[in-house]
């Protein structure tokens, strides 16, 4: 059986795990758009969290299973079709992630200054389609639009020193940006209480530890509303803890750090202002209701206030993007399916964020993946699966003129950031341009 995994980030690589694990000896070809796989965890995980990186350790030994083959620099609806990989492939299994952000709908969002997190967080960490970006860091104050992980990780990344930016895997760019930064102040805000905030308890700790900035919260703040009580009462571990912090938070005098994170609930921009680029934004204080399903809302009240601001990220979640060929559920932003099994695509199944949304950790995607192989595997049992071609993938890509990145290429793309890191101190020293990850990628295929 040969399978086809589009995407190569966690769920991509647990999906080939289950499958290796299910089906000995079946190939397994993951197809990836950049020249590097891992996905997130190589551009989306915070560059002074090396110890969630170090999953990678386990997606390098799926890789050495036999029958893996790695194809990078191979876009799905550029160089090959989906029609494409159905006729090759036994199965084709999705798993792309949600590529877009979503956004505020408010009037003011696309004036210079104002950014979605994903453009930064791409930036720091080397994507390179983002490097051609600027971000003014010289203003005094940043807003940060959001309460998840992701929020918090783009105010701790404008918030550390120098030092603390020093032993990192960013960009020497990004580093020599953020450490000339003149933000005297991060506002984060979020649009409903701190009970329903979804950020985990270590992420939101973390910032009582920067070295440069104290965080503040206001005790009012923090005074929860009957249903966020009920809520807490009916065993929310994570919301009770991230309220203890909070509220650690808000009893802790300020140092005198040279910068301040100030984190704000129940407020909700309504406008972001400025005259050719961003100046300040306008936010609406919100009251919490519960609706008739019982879930917490946040219901704008009448109180407005104006945030003076240069930089807004706006960090309110991720959306996938449809692929050609196949049925989209476009309000979840997800390819459309039935437990993994794509609608009407018999063969093609779905796994990762394209499949359940942007939700859960990246540890979540081992247990998500194994389901869908489950079906995948049901389904090849009852005799559903088969290809109509044996050709191989690298002789389609190169009748093409396509220039595919094999794995070999990541190794040696992976040994020379390694290297260059090593002499620095720090984990790596990555490559963040096409032409210079191809460029390498080409040396050691040419040897080889």
């Amino acid at each position: 059986m040969r399978v086809a995994i589009v995407g190569s980030g966690p769920a991509g690589f647990y999906t080939a795990s289950a499958l290796q694990a299910g089906a000995p000896g079946v190939g397994v070809d993951m197809l990836e758009r950049l020249p590097t796989p891992w996905g997130l965890v190589r551009l989306g995980v915070a560059p002074d969290h090396p110890n969630i990186k170090a999953v990678s350790r386990a997606f390098e030994k799926i890789a050495r299973v036999d029958g893996f083959r790695f194809f990078g620099n191979v876009e799905v609806g550029r160089d090959v079709s989906h029609d494409d990989l159905a006729r090759l492939y036994d199965a084709v299994v999705y798993t792309v992630g949600a590529q877009t952000d979503r956004r505020l709908g408010i009037p003011g969002e696309d004036l210079p200054g104002s950014w979605a997190a994903t453009e930064f967080v791409a930036w720091y960490n080397a994507h390179p389609d983002f490097q051609h970006l600027e971000f003014d860091l010289s203003g005094a104050r940043a807003v940060v639009v959001g309460n998840g992980n992701v929020a918090l990780d783009v105010a701790r990344m404008l918030a550390l020193t120098a030092e603390e930016l020093a032993p990192t895997d960013a960009t020497d760019e990004s580093i020599a940006g953020l450490s000339a930064a003149r933000l005297g102040e991060i506002v984060v805000l979020g649009r409903r209480g701190p009970a329903q905030a979804s950020f985990t308890a270590p992420e939101l700790a973390e910032l009582g530890e920067l070295a440069g900035a104290d965080v503040a919260v206001d005790p009012a703040e923090l005074e929860l509303d009957a249903a966020s009580v009920a809520a807490l009462e009916e065993g929310r571990e994570t919301a009770r803890r991230n309220l203890e912090i909070l509220r650690g938070f808000a009893s802790r005098p300020p140092a005198g750090k040279p910068r301040t994170v100030r984190l704000r609930f129940c407020v909700s921009p309504v406008q972001i202002l400025g005259e050719g680029r961003v100046e300040a934004v306008e936010v609406v204080r919100n009251r919490l209701e519960t609706d008739a399903s019982g879930a917490i809302r946040a219901v704008p009240t009448e109180e407005i206030e104006l945030i003076p601001a240069s930089l807004v990220f706006r960090s309110v979640g991720y959306h996938g993007v449809p692929l050609p060929g196949l049925p989209f559920d476009e309000r979840r932003g997800t390819i459309a399916h039935a437990g993994g099994r794509v609608v009407d695509c018999p063969g093609v199944y779905v796994a990762g964020w394209i499949k359940r949304g942007p939700s859960g950790v990246i540890g979540t995607n081992k247990k998500d993946a194994a389901e869908t192989v489950e079906l995948l595997l049901a389904d090849a049992e009852g005799g559903l699966l088969g290809r109509e071609s044996d050709e191989p993938l690298e002789d389609f890509l190169r009748e093409r003129g396509v220039d595919f990145v094999e794995y070999a290429g990541w190794e040696s793309i992976d040994d020379h950031e390694r290297s260059r890191g090593s002499e620095q101190g720090r984990p790596r020293v990555k490559l963040a341009t096409w032409d210079g990850l191809l460029e390498r990628a080409r040396q050691l295929q040419r040897r080889g």
